[in-house]
């Protein structure tokens, strides 16, 4: 045992870096990403803000490259024009599913 544990210590292994729940916090409120995403981002960067806001960014690269290819077909088209008939706006809102769409809060 005594050679596993020797060998561990010679491959520079990283110790896990403690993230308090302020480091979280702030963290999530610069970016807006979920409290555990920001706990393995800071985590990973050992605790280097830029770093984790790096990663963070990265990781929301990936995800909206995942969700790029989904059709957005259903959803709710809204036109409105001024009491003058000078003016006018349409709205589109799409969404995935018509279970969306047929919600009384869409």
């Amino acid at each position: 045992l005594n050679d596993f544990f020797n060998k561990l210590k010679s491959k520079n292994l990283k110790t896990m870096v403690k993230v308090t729940a302020a480091e979280v916090n702030k963290l999530r409120q610069q970016t807006g990403a979920g409290m555990m995403d920001c706990k393995k981002a800071l985590v990973e960067a050992e605790g280097d803000f830029d770093k984790a806001i790096s990663i963070l960014r990265e990781k929301g690269q990936k995800i909206a490259e995942k969700r790029a290819d989904r059709d957005s077909s259903e959803g709710a088209v809204i036109a409105k024009v001024n009491d003058a008939a000078t003016k006018g706006v349409i709205v589109s809102l799409n969404c995935e599913t018509d279970f969306v769409s047929k919600n009384d809060s869409y």
